[in-house]
């Protein structure tokens, strides 16, 4: 047990920088020793100043509470007394440890200098797979549920429970683990180290067992590997009695015709091996609609895959779903997990990166968060870390890419996690997979993906597009520059340093080609001169639009022809030139390596294995290079992008297929003898034509059908248009985002904040934001932004529901994938109907080539789009069957324009409400 004294410390503060004139206005202490609470104590504390509004939203601390409360310096020697020989402990010290040093000094009191301990540091550490680091996310994973989050007195008991649970943990870690990381943890921000320190020297007093689910291999301690029974696929008893049968999965079953129809579909589509297109509507079930009929099957020897476009879908049937089959078959059903190689660990890399000695904090932070999660892993899938972006490129380094020397020369092959992961899906019944992978797949000459007899494609209204993005290129300044820099310079212990000293080390000489510094400094040097005239010519050819930072700039025919794209040929030429001269370098030098592979050092064979790995990436971006300039292919749409703020680090050229429909009916539709598509928004007025038309599946061939949702969407959902915003066509941009801003303000201050407000251009996001943020009405209420407010998709959602008065704006990813059911969203704004920018590239050639052919570009186009698009925005407000709320359209074109009732028809049946702004609020007020 460690004896340490802790003083788990947490303040309430008027603002963020104590150096600004920021002042605590609560403070508390809790003081373990023995990992136990021996003392609690805490205190309001007058500021001297005004407490602001959001700071009294968050935390629930008004200024009468502190009115009377003392001021810092009178309860100075109380906080000392406690603090005095003990380890000072918070969740974000460096935002806490300041405002005390700064109050304890101007009380008169010395500048605290002990040891600190940074929880957040330390979750990162112990728990390196959780989606959230933040205080009240840990405490409901560990059900710690204090009464008064944000307030200081609760925050630091939540804060010292879960410090003595993550003590609890380290006292279960090996030895070795531990040891591991106490090794590295010198380079971090907090004293974790003395903790480490301290546990070691228990541990190795005590000389634990290991835990029976651990093993120690080469010094690395692992989670055993599940025993891999190979289960005989065999003609199975149950009846195809639907109900009965999900009825046993689920306890809580209420049978709904839907699902059931929609089973029924599926399984005659794979009886009579025919395509199937079906469209099912929120809360139909599809997932276990299109599950229990492919398990049958799959239970007949004929291997079933499953492809989603979301990792959370993914997840979400590997851990739901097909717990559930197994409770239906007895568990004789195998269901894998297949991703791409560089989603796996390669242990081999990782193991000799430990031996390196490095200082940077996110290499290092990421090591150990390895290290912790080999001890609870079983996949070895980077989709389970919650890595900094840091440590995101340090995993570049230690992913899976596949073997040079060979697998048998790898001494952790029979721990290998990529290779456990393919040999689970040969043995597997059903694999679930993703889009991309699928799609890349389709087109190697070596499968990944096993033979199978059916083809399950879920979230099929993205399967197009990740099509057109896996056959397509891009090139982009800051990744090429970011890869050039891993070269570095040969006395550099970088890649070529690297490999000078392996072939040094290995006394080669035959074969061997030294790579000069000049060689690399002319392929940085032709990389920055030819996105140099790449930023010239977006420069004098991009269309600028006041307001907007962001372009894009369609290389089209009149583009190619001009002497600014000459330029830029020759100059990726010249680049491309170098390029391949360091890969035949590195290559022959390698090649040579291989030779003497039965010599080769641990550590030369890892070396190996990533001059290999880069060597694969530099390919890629030959490969590029030459697409856009020495092979460019017809019916290819090729568009520079760039933010002018930051050029040419913003550029990036990407190139996309108009038409991949014939290529997607090679590699599937004739391939596959039945393909399921399935998704919430397949059709557009009642027609799947522009969906099939895009897949290039023949009409003859696939059957069609939808089933509706079966929420009550007329009961539950009020859409409404306010009749006192002008057309958005009629006046400027600044003038309509104005007028919208006051009936955001309106409905926010109605709805009490729980409003997810949609875009389609993140600069009115922003213009809109800012002018509600400026407007002095809105500082009861928690604004976050998509783009602005930091965090991912998942965050921000999360972060809005924990807010009673919080508006989320979003745009892109926003409008499909959010899922917040309940009371937390009750109000969806859509501010403008999500049409495509007519000079969007893609949308641009698509439109040309429609116009070519004669038809119509708006309607074969631009129109499906915008309507699958709306139709997914529509969706994120009910999300169960007791949701109920309102959907305001700012964009009188749903009532003004003629296919406007395009995108009426293509939602569930609801009456359109044209009101004022006053109404609308009156509406809002009595509705929720």
């Amino acid at each position: 047990m460690l004896k340490n004294k802790m003083a788990v410390v947490d303040i309430e503060t008027t603002g963020n920088a104590a150096k600004k004139g920021d002042r605590m206005i609560q403070i508390a202490i809790v003081v373990l020793e023995n990992n136990e609470i021996v003392d609690q104590y805490s205190s309001f504390i007058n500021p001297h100043q005004p407490i602001p509004p959001f700071i009294e939203e968050l935390t629930g601390i008004n200024d009468q509470m502190v009115k009377n409360a003392p001021s810092f310096h009178e309860i100075a020697r109380e906080i000392v007394e406690r603090l005095e020989g003990a380890v000072f402990v918070a969740h974000n010290v460096h935002f806490d440890l300041p405002f005390v040093q700064n109050e304890l000094q101007e009380s008169g009191y010395a500048e605290w200098k002990g040891p600190v301990i940074d929880t957040v540091e330390l979750a990162r550490v112990l728990l390196p797979t959780t989606d959230s680091f933040k205080l009240s996310d840990l405490t409901n994973q560990f059900a710690l549920f204090h009464d008064r989050p944000h307030q200081a007195d609760s925050d630091a008991w939540a804060t010292a429970c879960l410090l003595q649970h993550f003590i609890e943990k380290l006292e279960k870690l090996p030895l070795v683990t531990i040891e591991k990381m106490s090794q590295l943890s010198v380079h971090l921000k907090s004293d974790i180290s003395q903790l480490l320190t301290s546990m070691i020297a228990v541990k190795r007093h005590a000389m634990p067992n290991l835990p029976p689910d651990i093993e120690v291999i080469r010094g690395i301690a692992l989670k055993r590997e599940d025993n891999m029974d190979v289960l005989s696929p065999s003609e199975h008893s149950l009846k195809r009695d639907w109900s009965a049968l999900l009825e046993k999965a689920f306890p809580a079953y209420e049978k709904r015709e839907a699902q059931l129809s929609m089973i029924h579909q599926v399984q005659s589509a794979i009886e009579h091996q025919r395509h199937l297109a079906i469209e099912a509507g929120t809360g139909v079930g599809k997932t276990m609609a299109y599950l229990l009929p492919a398990a049958f099957y799959a239970m007949q020897h004929k291997r079933v895959v499953v492809s989603t476009q979301t990792v959370q879908l993914q997840e979400q049937i590997i851990q739901k779903e097909a717990k559930w089959l197994n409770e239906i078959f007895h568990h004789k059903l195998q269901i894998a997990l297949l991703k791409s190689r560089r989603h796996y660990l390669h242990i081999f890399k990782f193991e000799q990166s430990l031996a390196e000695e490095e200082a940077q904090y996110d290499v290092v932070l990421t090591k150990m968060q390895v290290l912790t999660w080999l001890t609870e892993t079983t996949t070895g899938d980077v989709d389970e870390l919650n890595l900094t972006s840091g440590g995101r490129l340090f995993w570049n380094r230690i992913r899976h890419d596949g073997w040079f020397l060979g697998e048998e020369k790898d001494p952790w092959k029979k721990r290998d996690f990529y290779l456990r992961a393919v040999n689970k899906a040969n043995m597997a019944q059903i694999i679930v997979t993703n889009h991309a992978m699928l799609v890349h797949d389709a087109v190697r000459k070596q499968k990944l993906i096993p033979d199978h007899h059916l083809l399950i494609v879920d979230e099929a209204h993205h399967f197009e597009d990740t099509c057109r993005a896996q056959w397509g290129k891009q090139l982009d300044y800051m990744n090429l520059k970011y890869i050039i820099g891993q070269l570095g310079a040969p006395d550099q212990d970088l890649l070529v340093g690297r490999m000078n000293r392996l072939v040094k080390e290995l006394a080669l000489v035959e074969g061997i080609v030294h790579l000069s510094e000049d060689s690399i400094a002319t392929v940085a040097a032709e990389a920055d001169t030819s996105f140099q005239i790449l930023t010239g010519l977006f420069r004098n050819f991009a269309t600028i639009r006041q307001g907007r930072q962001k372009f894009s700039l369609s290389i089209d025919r009149d583009i190619v022809q001009t002497s600014e794209w000459r330029a830029a040929t020759y100059a990726f030429e010249r680049l491309l030139s170098s390029m391949k001269q360091i890969d035949r370098c590195l290559q022959a030098n390698l090649d040579q390596v291989k030779k003497s592979n039965s010599r080769l050092t641990d550590y030369q064979k890892v070396l190996s294995e990533e001059i290999y790995s880069f060597l694969l990436e530099w390919s890629e971006w030959i490969t590029a290079v030459r697409a856009f300039f020495l092979k460019q292919e017809d019916d290819v749409v090729v568009w520079l992008d760039g933010d002018l703020r930051s050029l040419p680090g913003s550029l990036s050229l990407t190139s996309r297929r108009i038409h991949v429909d014939q290529q997607m009916k090679e590699h599937f539709f004739s391939k596959e003898s039945c393909v399921i598509l399935t998704s919430a928004t397949l059709t557009v007025n009642d027609s799947f034509d522009y969906f099939l038309n895009g897949l290039g599946i023949p009409l003859d061939l696939i059957d069609c059908s939808v089933q509706p949702s079966p929420f009550k969407y007329d009961k539950a959902v009020r859409l409404m248009v306010p009749k006192d915003l002008p057309d958005i066509k009629s006046v400027s941009q600044q003038e309509y985002i104005e007028m919208i801003t006051d009936h955001l303000i309106a409905m926010g201050q109605a709805t009490k904040g729980r409003m997810l407000v949609l875009f389609t251009s993140h600069e009115m996001l922003r213009n809109t934001y800012d002018l509600m943020k400026d407007s002095g009405l809105m500082e009861d209420f928690v604004l976050m932004a998509q783009g602005i407010t930091t965090g991912s998709r998942s965050k921000l959602t999360r972060n809005f529901q924990r807010f009673d008065k919080a508006i989320l704006f979003g745009t892109s990813s926003f409008w499909e994938g959010v899922d917040i059911p309940g009371e937390d969203l009750s109000c969806l704004v859509i501010v403008r109907l999500p049409f495509s920018p007519p000079d969007e590239p893609l949308t641009k050639a698509q439109s040309e080539n429609v116009k070519k052919r004669g038809g119509n570009p708006f309607l074969s186009v631009s129109l499906p789009k915008a309507i699958i698009r709306f139709r997914q925005g529509f969706g994120r407000l009910i999300r169960h069957e007791t949701d109920r709320g309102l959907i305001v359209v700012f964009d009188r074109r749903l009532l003004t324009t003629s296919y406007g009732s395009h995108f009426l028809s293509s939602i569930p049946d609801v009456r359109l409400e044209e009101r004022d702004l006053n109404s609308i609020v009156d509406e809002i007020e009595q509705w929720l």
